[in-house]
């Protein structure tokens, strides 16, 4: 789902950057030659450590794949739960307040405790909690018990995928680890794909109701526990820390945490190219949010018959692969547009074409301009992000690049928690308003303008000191 689309974290010109271990490099394979990419892969593979670890993080991940569709299925497109603007919004909130809360904080925990034994246990913690989840949609249907489960499992995912990048140091060294790092994201977040597609493929499948959706969470488990199995071939301190702290430097290292993510708002501001990128991909990534809601409101309530998910849930499968269409597409032409235009200018072009895209909704809801919205949306999402991916590793001091990229995930995931709420609010159950979408293209050419000022005005400053 959101999460998962969210993680590709690829950057095609920039610089891996250092810091914490929460988080894979943003960087993709476009730095390098096929020819390297193919040649360091088979080092890599060479390496028994490495490959142990990779297909713990596969395996992971794929089932992370089918528990999210798992979960969307259930949420959004079981026949016996009305899709509501409210009830949608509160199921994206449960998905992603994981991402915002735990993420910051995982790297303490992750140097005291074994992370062989993190990757162990916590999948198949897993495997329990999403047994439970499926055993009580079988006998209780959805309800407060369910949501509780899977925030707490998605809080576990959220600390196996730091404790995966932070445990690559230990089982690849030199050179190799520029590749490591920009490989196994990917992998894994082919993984995921995977894991979604087959859960999707699954649902497809099987009859509608409750023994579908439980029957996909039962695979999931089944697939957390194979990676569970996974974790016991390495060895219990491989992936270390040597040393453990106490309780005591624990909780003093939460309190620094804390005040080192302060500091890092505050150099950011003072930077000001770091902290005006920020504010513009939060902005894009609240009004994505309103659109992506809306997007699955109208492919169960509008486009299809209420009545049948599973029409509503096919519909939806498509707008996602305009969506990936158009994520690939930005993939592709941002490396080579953007050096000509600069990333600020590339920036606002995106902006422009997000706003287009909802203005082109606001005029039609037929079903060709949900695709072409989608793809241009998704193109311009991604564009962005990439670009601000290359402002905040150029313009963020090497000291606190590691705090900028964990205020940046907080704060990109914070805003798709706020569009939830404020799609709560504002959309009907249709998913469709053409005054809310005509509102959300006014804020995406607001933002553009802004964006656009500050920054001529913050070179200007720059080019005067």
């Amino acid at each position: 789902m959101v999460a998962t689309s969210c993680s590709f974290r690829q950057n095609s010109f920039a610089r891996l950057r250092p810091g914490g271990p929460s988080h894979a490099p943003p960087t993709t394979l476009t730095t390098l030659t096929g020819v390297q990419v193919i040649r360091e892969l088979r080092e890599l593979l060479r390496l028994s450590d490495f490959r142990k670890l990779l297909t713990v993080r596969l395996a992971s991940q794929t089932g992370d794949g089918m528990f999210q569709v798992g979960l969307a299925a259930l949420f959004f497109f079981s026949p016996e739960n009305a899709s509501t603007a409210t009830g949608v919004a509160e199921a994206f909130a449960v998905l992603l307040l994981p991402f915002t809360v735990v993420g910051p904080w995982a790297g303490v925990l992750l140097d005291r405790w074994r992370r062989r034994q993190v990757l162990f246990v916590g999948n198949l913690a897993r495997v329990a909690i999403t047994l439970a989840i499926a055993i009580i949609i079988l006998t209780s249907g959805l309800g407060p018990a369910v949501y509780v489960l899977a925030l707490v499992n998605l809080s576990i995912n959220r600390f196996l995928l730091s404790a995966l990048s932070a445990s690559l140091p230990r089982v690849v060294g030199g050179p190799l680890l520029l590749t490591a790092n920009s490989l196994t994201p990917s992998l894994g977040a082919a993984a995921s794909i995977a894991g979604a597609a087959a859960g999707f493929a699954l649902g497809l499948v099987l009859e509608p109701g409750r023994t579908k959706d439980a029957a996909i969470l039962a695979v999931a488990a089944l697939v957390f526990a194979t990676a569970s199995a996974l974790a016991t071939r390495m060895g219990r301190d491989l992936l270390g820390p040597d040393t453990r702290a106490d309780a005591v430097a624990m909780a003093r290292a939460l309190h620094e945490l804390g005040r080192g993510l302060v500091d890092g708002a505050r150099h950011l501001r003072r930077r000001g190219t770091p902290a005006r990128a920020l504010a513009v991909m939060a902005t894009h990534r609240f009004v994505y949010g309103v659109v992506f809601i809306a997007s699955i409101l109208i492919s169960r309530n509008l486009l299809e018959d209420p009545a049948n998910a599973s029409a509503g849930l096919r519909t939806f499968g498509t707008v996602l692969a305009a969506s990936v269409i158009g994520f690939v597409l930005a993939v592709v032409l941002t490396p080579v547009l953007s050096p000509r235009t600069g990333p600020h200018v590339w920036i606002v072009y995106c902006l422009v074409l997000a706003a287009a895209s909802q203005f082109l909704l606001a005029a039609t809801i037929a079903r060709w301009a949900v695709l072409a919205g989608a793809v241009a949306l998704a193109g311009a999402a991604q564009g962005a992000k990439i670009a601000v991916d290359t402002i905040v590793q150029r313009d963020t001091d090497d000291a606190f690049r590691g705090r900028a990229f964990a205020l940046y995930d907080v704060l990109y995931n914070a805003a798709f928690v706020g569009a939830a709420a404020l799609a709560a609010l504002v959309l009907p159950d249709t998913g469709y308003s053409r005054t809310v979408f005509a509102a959300l293209a006014l804020v995406y050419l607001a933002a553009a303008a802004i964006y656009l000022a500050r920054s001529r005005r913050g070179a200007l400053t720059a080019t005067s000191k």
